[in-house]
């Protein structure tokens, strides 16, 4: 039998095809996938699905064995979205100094593996990951209330595939350093030859935060851009949504320990909601690193005392549309209602604040008045949301209650400050009535200061508001200040003037937005794909950090050097 240290030596082989096709993925930003986002494509096949959902029934109400160190008790209080009952897991809590011990203690032997054995272990914990993704997306679908099909590609196939783009990005960063030179230069009539030997050194240990709503999407890329660069991983889950994450932790401890390293690289901190844990392991004098994804109120904070640790963060932000002229509204319309309606619009890329000429919309066969397109788009909504098979694929479920009570302020507020276009209801879930759902709200306003109080921060949740403004300039102005301002990770153009165009890819480019145009048709217009869409700039307030660049993983691990006098004979 092989040993782990002779396993690690074979794994770099068995997945460097997948890691070099990635890697030239991510060059030349064409489409490319690991993994097929169809669950019926799955390697296992159906046999695969079927042992997932009877994994997660199995877990139910049950401890979740996951052995590693301080473990001071154990806790878990998530809720499903779509039978509102609790899942009744508990999971180990830990002292987190122990946690932090014991990864300063696994990063030894770490560090001092080969980039190549780092990548094929990384590499090994993506195809296990793979191998169970159907448990991962009845863990997501479970705490964080994603449609079915969304916690398997969302949260499964495509989170991975941007693990394994950070993981390329972490290749081409680390091999971009030579691992010795000589250097010679001639000092008077002395010719000075030196041996230079340079070694990669990792920050230490970083702490993971991973989300309620999308756990697996972000984290992913912080884990394994971090192990494959040396550092151990803290993982703090949501206490809302432990398993998704409880899982990776558990199959990454497994792989290191078959490959011979110690398990202890990754470790699950759990906290609670009433004992919160965040802010004692930002400011922990051990943490070298962190990557938040979260809310914009913590994420400030959390960028703003992170320091000496790194600070990669994704928050949040208002996303806009502005729309100045089309050739087939229709088609505009429908990609508008069934992106906003998207999981209920609980993702950081969905579109919420909608800017448009008060004179209304140049289309080819006259203008559309703005009051019509309001409530032809909110005609477009309630139709996705009138079928409860229909809405559950779409709409999916409510994470949090509290959106519940968002929905209901804005609702109340929007009524009084505009027009309601659209009112907000539960609607009856077709494979789980007990779900907790609401149909999406949408509020027509005049631009202005006292409807910014409305729309200009995120509404997290299916909140979409409808602007109106003097003029399609003042729309752009509009738009554009919102991403300055409250931050934005994608906006989204409607316009037949190419002038007008190139005008909006500047403004939204200063602003720090990508931008998408005259996207419609069956993709999701907020839909980011692996390889080739950079996610979130660095540019605005909705983060700091891009998934993925090289930026995303060369500070993790710093440079050392000797040189000494060589003695030719």
């Amino acid at each position: 039998m092989a040993t782990g240290k002779e396993m690690t030596r074979d794994l770099y082989d068995k997945h460097r095809s997948s890691l070099e096709s990635a890697v030239s993925a991510c060059r030349d930003r064409r489409y490319f996938s690991l993994f097929s986002e169809t669950p019926d494509r799955h390697r296992g096949g159906a046999d695969a699905q079927a042992a997932g959902r009877a994994r997660h029934a199995a877990a139910l109400g049950r401890s979740f064995d996951l052995e590693q160190p301080g473990t001071i008790g154990r806790a878990g209080a998530e809720v499903s979205p779509y039978t509102q009952q609790p899942l009744g897991i508990d999971y180990p809590r830990a002292d987190p100094d122990a946690l932090f011990a014991a990864g300063s203690r696994a990063m030894v032997g770490w560090a001092a593996a080969s980039v190549e054995t780092r990548l094929g272990v990384c590499m090994e914990i993506v195809d296990h990951l793979y191998e169970r993704v159907f448990d991962t997306a009845q863990a997501v679908m479970h705490t964080a209330g994603q449609s079915s099909l969304m916690s398997y590609a969302g949260s499964g196939t495509n989170a991975l595939d941007r693990g394994v783009e950070a993981l390329a990005y972490a290749q081409m960063a680390m091999n971009n350093i030579t691992p010795s030179a000589r250097w010679e230069r001639q000092f008077g009539s002395t010719l000075i030859p030196l041996q230079k030997t340079y070694r990669l050194v990792p920050r230490g240990v970083a702490v993971v935060f991973s989300c309620a709503t999308f756990p697996t999407w972000n984290a992913y890329p912080a884990m394994l851009a971090n192990l494959a660069t040396g550092n151990p991983v803290i993982v703090k889950p949501h206490p809302t949504g432990v398993l998704p994450m409880a899982i990776a932790v558990r199959e990454c401890r497994e792989v290191l320990s078959a490959s011979g390293f110690d398990p202890n690289l990754v470790t699950l901190c759990l906290d609670t909601l009433e004992e919160p844990l965040g802010k004692v392991l930002v400011k922990h004098p051990q943490t070298a690193i962190v990557d938040f994804t979260g809310s914009a109120r913590f994420g400030s904070w959390v960028e703003a005392n992170a320091w000496p640790a790194l600070c990669y963060s994704e928050t949040s932000g208002v996303n806009t549309v502005v729309i100045d002229s089309v050739d087939d509204l229709d088609a505009v319309i429908k990609s508008l209602a069934t992106t906003m309606s998207l999981f209920s619009a609980q993702m950081c890329t969905s579109p919420q604040n909608i800017y448009i000429p008060k004179s209304g919309i140049r289309t080819a066969t006259g203008r559309v008045d703005a009051a019509e397109f309001g409530e032809r788009l909110a005609t477009a909504m309630k139709y996705l949301a009138a079928d409860g098979k229909r809405a559950g694929a779409i709409l999916a479920a409510i994470q949090s209650p509290s959106t519940l009570h968002l929905i209901d302020e804005l609702q109340d507020r929007g009524a009084k400050t505009g027009r309601v276009l659209l009112e907000s209801s539960s609607y009856v879930h077709g494979d789980f009535p007990q779900a907790r759902t609401r149909t999406p709200l949408l509020v027509e306003l005049e631009a202005g200061a006292a409807a910014r109080a409305l729309y200009g921060e995120e509404r997290f949740g299916p909140i979409g508001f409808v602007i109106h403004c003097d003029d399609r300039d003042a729309a752009l102005a509009h738009a554009t200040t919102d991403a300055k301002q409250a931050g934005a990770i994608t906006a989204f153009l409607y316009s037949t003037d190419e002038a007008y165009i190139e005008r909006a890819e500047q403004a939204y480019s200063l602003a720090g937005a990508q931008l998408t145009i005259n996207l419609t048709g069956p993709m999701p217009l907020n839909f980011a794909a692996a390889y080739s869409d950079y996610h979130v700039t660095g540019l605005n307030p909705a983060g700091n950090a891009t998934l993925t660049d090289l930026a995303f993983v060369t500070s993790r691990f710093r440079i050392t050097q000797s040189r000494r006098l060589v003695k030719d004979s």
